[in-house]
C-alpha cells in the first residue's frame, strides 16, 4: 500500500509546480530547498513532505507538467 498525503500537501505541490515551471527536478535534496525557498512552510516535516510528493510527480510525468 502507498503512502496517504493530505490534501494540503498535493495542493501546494501543484501550485509550486504551477508558478515555477521546469525549477524541480527528479531530485529530492534539490527540491527540499527550492520548495524552502519558493514556500512559507515552517516545519521540516512539511517542507519534506511537499518535496517528496513533488519529487513524485516529476518523476511520473516528467517536463510536461
Amino acid at each position: 500500500m502507498g503512502n496517504i498525503r493530505t490534501s494540503f500537501v498535493k495542493r501546494m505541490s501543484k501550485e509550486l509546480i504551477e508558478t515555477h515551471p521546469g525549477k524541480f527536478t527528479e531530485d529530492f535534496d534539490k527540491n527540499k530547498i527550492l520548495v524552502q525557498e519558493f514556500s512559507t512552510v515552517s516545519t521540516k516535516h512539511l517542507r519534506n513532505k511537499i518535496a517528496g510528493y513533488i519529487t513524485r510527480l516529476v518523476k511520473k510525468h516528467g517536463n510536461t507538467l
